[in-house]
């Protein structure tokens, strides 16, 4: 079954539809530039939250919106790499999406990927992640892969010869294998209870899985059916790095759609206000029953 035959297999909005088959295109374009270009070309830009931006991060922001732009069903577009939320019109949904996650991981050659999170209407402030229809990641590693929600389970698809190929269906976090992914670790200096979860880990002889970049090591999480990644605050960032909008809210409902959990360490993550588009949130997020042991060594 091919993407768009799966999509219309769950009755999926003709609108919501297109939106997605887009994005889907415009990861084929991402894919192509990370294959072909020189990946870790710096620029002397910033993007909106001050970080040094990539020549491709500008480039993969630019084939999204100049796709999304020209598609009627679409309202509003927000990007970690813009300052503010374009409207192009005032009905429809509203995209929002890291374009290039990981981006620093590219000049050593390791996976990296595209975050997206869709709204129905105009605007997303003073919602919540559970508002969204849909949420999706691209993997650009050896094979070019997508997980898509519709709240109808999480799935992958594979695009092959051409084609987007439904690949592994209904994932779920089932497995009982102990794998954690642990960023921020420099938190462990003044977070003595994320060094006791650490700890906790080690004793128990999980299985070390961190690449260093949200999208690979979630996938990873999706497919291998079990573990948990974190990214706690620490004094000098008491919400961490990670974006609500941009990253963890898709996130969460891809997780919680496969059977798992998301929460910022207080509550679920997908119940989180949005207040703002550049928002920072901490994260704990995996399979339901890890995701309890580290909040348990962390309340």
């Amino acid at each position: 079954m091919n993407l768009k035959e799966y999509l219309n297999s769950v009755e999926c909005e003709t609108g919501l539809l297109s939106i997605i088959l887009d994005l889907a295109r415009a990861s084929e374009g991402i894919y192509d530039a990370v294959s072909t270009n020189e990946a870790g070309k710096k620029l002397t830009s910033e993007n909106a939250s001050g970080e040094t931006q990539m020549a491709l991060d500008v480039r993969s922001n630019n084939i999204i919106t100049d796709i999304l732009e020209v598609n009627e069903n679409v309202s509003v577009v927000g990007s970690e790499e813009l300052e503010d939320l374009p409207v192009f019109r005032d009905s429809g949904y509203a995209v929002v999406y890291d374009p290039l996650d990981g981006s620093s991981l590219l000049d050593v050659n390791l996976a990296v990927g595209t975050i997206v999170g869709i709204y129905e209407g105009v605007g997303i402030l003073g919602r919540t992640g559970d508002d969204q229809v849909a949420a999706l990641i691209f993997v650009y590693g050896p094979r070019l892969t997508a997980m898509l929600t519709v709240r109808k389970g999480t799935h992958e698809f594979t695009f092959i010869d051409g084609e987007w190929i439904l690949t592994r269906e209904n994932i779920k976090l089932d497995k009982e294998k102990k794998m954690y992914a642990p960023g921020n670790l420099r938190a462990v200096s003044s977070n003595l209870k994320y060094r006791d979860l650490i700890n906790y880990w080690l004793d128990n002889q999980y299985t070390l899985r961190y690449s260093g970049g949200m999208v690979p090591d979630i996938n990873q999480i999706l497919l291998k059916g079990c573990g948990v990644f974190t990214y706690p605050g620490y004094d000098v960032a008491p919400n961490g790095k990670l974006r609500l909008v941009f990253e963890c809210a898709p996130m969460a409902l891809l997780i919680e759609q496969a059977g798992g959990k998301a929460s910022d360490g207080s509550i679920r993550l997908l119940d989180k206000p949005i207040g703002e588009i550049h928002q920072r949130t901490t994260i704990f997020i995996g399979k339901t029953e890890e995701v309890d042991i580290a909040l348990d060594y962390l309340g």
